[in-house]
């Protein structure tokens, strides 16, 4: 009797055990939702994803502007995807800030171009090219002589620039040369005039599109700002007009 009685005890704690421990476990794991991943996707089907998922999306905002990427794609997510939550549990969707920063363009003349590199890139800027223009100032070599966007523009991340970078060459005696004027960021106008007063032809014009620069602004010039050229050289400029 002892016997039966003892295993009946152990019987009943047995079960105790699987019915207060074992079972609320068990019923918790297949309650709970997995968090799947939404990053990369576009926030209304991510939220869409997460909410036929049982749970909730909020959206929040980077906290730095993140240049060429759209404000809607998912950056990241918390709770992270696989992560087991609560049914209903908020999952914070982080995408870009809505509204593109603005600040003022640097003045980069005299700067090395190391420089003027580094602060592009700290910018999120892009430097679209960079023109070698001799120069008979050793102290010049490799520094900043022009620049397409003048200093104080208003720009914004992902802007397109150009730079003129001083390149030492010993002076040649003898060879009659005219000096390139710096025309960047001039009108049209102004720098055809200053060309002219240069006794140099005017080459070919080329145009471009910008929304940020004032129409008819000269971005771009060859030869570059410096350069020591014969006569007959024609100086060619690309210039900004408005979009259609």
């Amino acid at each position: 009797m002892k016997k039966a009685g003892l295993i009946l005890l152990l019987l009943a704690g047995v079960f105790l055990i699987f019915d207060r421990l074992i079972m609320p476990s068990y019923i918790s794991r297949g309650s709970a939702k997995v968090v799947p991943d939404v990053v990369n996707m576009d926030y209304d089907d991510a939220s869409n994803r997460l909410q036929q998922a049982g749970l909730e999306a909020m959206k929040s905002y980077n906290v730095k502007y993140l240049a060429q990427i759209d404000s809607n794609i998912v950056l990241s997510q918390m709770p992270e995807a696989g992560t087991e939550v609560k049914p209903g549990r908020k999952v914070y969707l982080v995408v870009n800030k809505r509204e593109k920063p603005v600040f003022p363009m640097p003045d980069l003349l005299g700067r090395p171009e190391f420089d003027a590199r580094q602060m592009a890139y700290r910018m999120e800027m892009v430097i679209r090219d960079i023109q070698s223009s001799p120069v008979t100032a050793p102290e010049m070599d490799g520094r900043v002589l022009g620049q397409s966007i003048p200093a104080q523009t208003i720009v914004k991340p992902g802007t397109l620039f150009s730079l003129v970078v001083g390149r030492y060459q010993m002076p040649v005696e003898g060879a009659k040369t005219i000096a390139v004027p710096n025309l960047l960021g001039m009108s049209l106008e102004q720098a055809q005039k200053v060309i002219a007063d240069a006794a140099l032809p005017m080459g070919k014009i080329t145009t471009r599109y910008s929304a940020l620069l004032v129409p008819n602004t000269v971005i771009s010039q060859r030869p570059g700002v410096g350069t020591l050229v014969a006569p007959d050289q024609p100086i060619e400029l690309t210039v900004v007009i408005m979009a259609e």
